[in-house]
């Protein structure tokens, strides 16, 4: 990031702003006649406010950079937003990181500092890519001891030999919006205090927007992982509809 693309960011960043009100995900019994739930996962470990969000199996690396905006620092809660549908099944709509308990009253996409911010249209993202079906929130002072114990793991597949377990317990504790395999748990580091929430995303492999959210004042009170347009989706699937 350097001070030219700050420049054209302060340009361009009403255009990177979502045009949901992803609060309400948390806040509604019902989104177009279909029934939304919250689960609470306990909180996510974030001692330096430098927040990353990544696809756990496949892109959470050393020398991954967390986004620009400086976060909160501490343990804060994480919520997951299900929507209920008899298409879909119970989806991951939304993960939510909760600093405040402000209301949200814009969300800006949260960004690195090295995007290409040329060209940008309404409805355009960056995002992240899942290429393993799982998204997960971390602090960039947390991914070293990451790095450290898969380093010395020393297994052939990180999922079937280490996380499936603990995917597959966390279906045994809490089984309610979770399919037998599992689709959450908030694993904590072996050897440290530092916890990273790991959760399925959404409709699985693809690239997701990421939001920080920000109250009446000016203040960061949350962060947004938006999985699933929830009335865009349903559009398309009545369209899909008509279309048959």
């Amino acid at each position: 990031m350097n001070e030219s693309w700050m420049q054209k960011w302060e340009e361009v960043k009403d255009i990177l702003t979502c045009p949901v009100d992803l609060e309400t995900y948390f806040t509604s019994d019902e989104i177009l006649d279909h029934k939304m739930e919250v689960m609470e996962i306990g909180n996510v470990s974030l001692p330096s406010g430098k927040l990353i969000v990544r696809d756990p199996l496949v892109f959470l690396n050393a020398g991954e950079k967390p986004y620009f905006v400086q976060a909160p620092k501490g343990n804060f809660p994480v919520k997951i937003a299900v929507v209920k549908s008899e298409e879909w099944g119970n989806r991951y709509a939304a993960v939510k990181v909760e600093f405040t308990k402000e209301k949200p009253v814009l969300y800006r996409e949260a960004l690195i500092g090295i995007e290409n911010l040329e060209d940008l249209n309404e409805g355009d993202y960056f995002g992240f890519m899942v290429d393993a079906g799982l998204g997960s929130i971390t602090d960039a002072e947390v991914l070293p001891y990451f790095d450290t114990f898969r380093t010395s793991l020393k297994v052939d597949n990180m999922y079937d030999d280490y996380f499936a377990e603990h995917f597959a317990k966390s279906y045994q504790e809490h089984p309610q919006n979770q399919r037998e395999l599992g689709d959450w748990i908030n694993w904590k580091i072996p050897d440290t205090d530092y916890h990273i929430p790991m959760f399925a995303s959404g409709f699985g492999d693809g690239g997701y927007p990421v939001y920080f959210a920000y109250d009446g004042k000016g203040e960061i009170c949350g962060l947004y992982i938006q999985f699933i347009d929830i009335e865009l989706a349903l559009s398309d699937e009545e369209e899909d509809g008509e279309d048959e």
